[in-house]
C-alpha cells in the first residue's frame, strides 16, 4: 500500500538566477513517509534555518522541489488531477506558526471554520453547521458563547491558534502539519494547544508532523523525531533513544543547550567550532555559485562545527548508519561499526514497528 504523504530524493535550492547567482540550499535529498496507519506524531527539529518550514511547503505543495518528488498516495501532487487534488486537500491540513496570518481581519472568526464546511459539505443545515461549529471548539478547549462573533484582533494569540486546532477536528484529516504552532504563545498555553494535538492524534487517529526549534515539546508530544541540519537528516529515531542519548555530534549540541534545573550540569559544556553561516538564513548556507554548492553537498553539512570532526568528512557525506533498531545517525563515526542505510530507508529506522 502507497504511503499517505511521501517526500522521495527531495531537494530544494532557492536562488541561482540570472542576475544573482547565489544559491541557498535549503534541503538536500530528503526521504520521508508519513505512512496511512496507524496515526504517529513525528517531530522535524532543528535550528532556525535547518530546512524544517521548507520541507513543510513542499510537502503541502505550495512551493515545487528542485528535485526528486513529493507523492500522495503514490501519484506526484503536481499531477493530481482535480478529484484527487480535493482528496489532498483534506487530507492534509497545515497548522501555521502564526495564527494572525490565516485570518482575514473584515471577518468573524468563524468563517475560517464556516468556509470548510461548505467546501467540503460536511453539514446540510444552518443549525447543522453550527453544532459541528460549537463542538469543535469545546474539543480544544474554548466556550462558543466567548469566542464566535468576534474578529480575530479580539482574541489572543493562544485563542486563535486553538481555533485553528478546531478547524483540524471539523475536516478530520489524516494528517496534520504542524509549523512551530506554539512558538507565538505564552507558556502557559502551550500544555493545552499540545495537548489538543495529542487528542487528535489519540481520539480521531490523526497523524501530526510536528515542526519544531524546541526539543522539550517534542519529547513530550511525539513517537519519534527527525533532527535536521542544513536540509540533511542527522539523527532520527524513537524520541526517548535521540532525546535521551543523542549519538550525532549536532544532537549532542542541542540536547546540551537545553538549560537543565541541575546544578551539577554545566550548561554548554558541549562545545562547536565556529560555523561561516550566513546569519540571515540561520543555518542554512549560501554559496556564490551552483559549482561551489554542489562542492559544499559532497562533504558532511557539520563538518566546520563539529568537535569530532575527520579528514573523511570532509571528503564525503556520510549516509544514515542504523546504531539500533529504532535509531539512525549519519555521522562517520559509526562507519567501522555498523552499516549504513539506504537513502529511501529511513521510514524503517522510525516505523510503527520499531518505535
Amino acid at each position: 500500500m502507497a504511503a499517505l504523504l511521501e517526500a522521495r530524493q527531495v531537494s530544494k535550492v532557492f536562488g541561482g538566477g540570472l542576475f544573482d547567482k547565489r544559491v541557498t540550499i535549503a534541503l538536500d535529498h530528503f526521504s520521508f513517509a508519513v505512512e496511512s496507519s496507524p496515526p504517529q506524531v513525528t517531530a522535524i527539529v532543528g535550528e532556525s534555518g535547518s530546512g524544517k518550514t521548507t520541507l513543510a511547503r513542499l510537502l503541502l505543495g505550495l512551493i515545487s522541489p528542485s528535485s526528486g518528488e513529493v507523492l500522495y498516495q503514490g501519484t506526484d501532487i503536481r499531477k493530481l488531477e482535480l478529484e484527487g487534488r480535493g482528496s489532498f486537500l483534506r487530507d492534509v491540513q497545515m497548522i501555521f506558526q502564526d495564527p494572525y496570518e490565516v485570518y482575514n481581519p473584515f471577518y468573524r472568526v468563524e468563517h475560517v471554520l464556516e468556509a470548510p464546511i461548505a467546501h467540503f459539505k460536511l453539514a446540510t443545515s444552518a443549525s447543522a453547521r453550527r453544532a459541528l461549529i460549537e463542538n469543535s471548539l469545546r474539543a480544544v478547549g474554548l466556550r462558543p458563547e466567548e469566542t464566535l462573533g468576534r474578529y480575530p484582533h479580539q482574541l489572543s494569540g493562544g485563542q486563535r491558534q486553538r481555533i485553528m486546532v478546531a478547524r483540524a477536528v471539523l475536516i478530520r484529516p489524516r494528517l496534520i502539519i504542524a509549523d512551530e504552532p506554539v512558538s507565538m504563545v505564552d507558556a502557559s498555553l502551550r500544555a493545552t494547544i499540545l495537548d489538543s494535538l495529542s487528542e487528535l492524534n489519540r481520539e480521531y487517529g490523526m497523524s501530526i508532523l510536528y515542526i519544531t526549534h524546541d526539543l522539550t515539546t517534542a519529547y513530550q508530544i511525539s513517537d519519534n523525531i527527525i533532527v535536521l541540519y542544513r536540509g540533511a537528516v542527522a539523527e532520527a529515531g524513537g524520541v526517548d533513544l535521540v532525546v535521551g542519548e543523542p549519538r550525532h555530534p549536532y544532537t549532542q549540541l542541542l540536547i546540551n543547550s537545553v538549560p537543565s534545573p541541575n546544578p551539577d550540569h554545566h550548561w554548554g559544556a558541549y562545545d562547536a567550532r565556529a560555523a561561516d553561516v550566513d546569519a540571515s538564513n540561520g543555518s542554512q548556507v549560501t554559496v556564490p555559485d551552483k559549482s561551489r554548492a554542489q562542492r559544499l553537498l559532497s562533504t558532511c553539512p557539520f563538518a566546520d562545527r563539529c568537535p569530532s570532526v575527520m579528514t573523511i568528512c570532509n571528503e564525503h557525506v556520510p549516509p544514515l548508519y542504523r546504531l539500533e533498531q529504532s535509531r539512525a545517525a549519519a555521522c562517520f563515526l559509526y562507519s567501522n561499526t555498523v552499516s549504513a542505510l539506504a537513502a529511501d530507508q529511513l521510514n524503517e529506522v522510525i516505523s510503527p514497528a520499531n518505535v
